[in-house]
């Protein structure tokens, strides 16, 4: 396996970094990966897939898209001045900008089939992600073969969930922070995820509707946004210390009669935590056989 450092920018000109592993002969397949909330690209999780799937013929990219680590800075291209960026202030719908980046990369680069794997946040990214760009950009999406779900959370459900009675106070304090002009500040350590600003928090609770669709609670939803996934779908959850607060066997099982997908592959890793923590090697094999079986089609 070789392994490249990568520097490319994202649609509106962010500059953005990562990794591709590649196989030992000439790949013309991709797998890019999106990371999740705190963290960044470099993980044992994506380097263990990459060895997989090398085997395969198939070379993976992982790169840090904006909300990597807590703060960070961003400057986009037209503007003056850089921004805050990360966990704590990244806009999530600006993901579009740097997944689409790291596709024009792979394509400028002479790769011809992609597949897309999101990790927890990452995960509601490309789900975002996939329904913006096939209305917007068909040539594009019709070069997505795959798409690979890795812990999607129902994030304004969790948060609810997580703070119970201390939800409403919260709300009602980062609203007043907003009409105050006062977007990014920090909110109280006791707020979900932290540190957040109040922008964050907002959009996570009550300015969620563009993210809000695993709504597995939610007996009613039809989950529109998954079931416009027309490419296989491979989903995947832990069991232990996820964040879900259904049982993951009996989540999939509610999934499957609610995805029309004929290629879904879904389900749960037994003892498994939410980042597949010394379960790496079993995710791995798993991915790799989804992605032999959308070969072989």
């Amino acid at each position: 396996m070789v392994v490249d450092t990568i520097f490319f920018k994202a649609t509106d000109g962010v500059n953005l970094n990562g990794v591709i592993y590649k196989s030992k002969k000439e790949s013309k397949k991709i797998l890019i990966s999106i990371h999740g909330m705190a963290t960044n690209c470099l993980k044992k999780r994506d380097e263990t897939i990459a060895k997989m799937i090398n085997e395969n013929g198939i070379d993976l990219f992982a790169f840090n898209n904006r909300g990597h680590d807590i703060v960070n800075t961003i400057h986009k291209q037209g503007t003056e001045k850089p921004e805050f960026a990360g966990t704590a202030y990244e806009e999530i719908l600006e993901s579009y900008e740097d997944i689409l980046g790291a596709i024009n990369f792979a394509i400028n680069h002479n790769y011809e089939e992609i597949y897309l794997m999101g990790h927890s946040l990452g995960s509601t990214k490309v789900v975002y992600f996939y329904n913006r760009i096939i209305q917007e950009n068909k040539e594009i999406s019709g070069k997505i073969k795959a798409i690979i779900l890795l812990s999607l959370v129902d994030i304004p459900f969790a948060v609810k969930t997580y703070l119970k009675d201390k939800y409403t106070s919260l709300v009602t304090y980062a609203k007043n922070m907003k009409k105050e002009g006062m977007e990014e500040i920090l909110m109280p350590e006791e707020s979900f995820i932290y540190p957040i600003s109040v922008k964050n928090f907002l959009r996570y609770t009550l300015y969620s509707a563009d993210i809000d669709f695993a709504r597995f609670s939610d007996q009613s939803y039809d989950y529109k946004e998954l079931n416009n996934i027309v490419v296989p779908l491979f989903m995947r959850w832990g069991n232990v210390r996820e964040l879900i607060i259904q049982d993951a066997k009996d989540l999939c099982m509610s999934l499957k009669e609610k995805i029309n997908n004929p290629s879904l592959d879904i389900g749960y890793i037994d003892g498994a935590n939410h980042s597949y923590i010394g379960k790496e090697e079993v995710l791995s094999e798993e991915i790799r056989y989804f992605l032999s079986k959308v070969n072989n089609k």
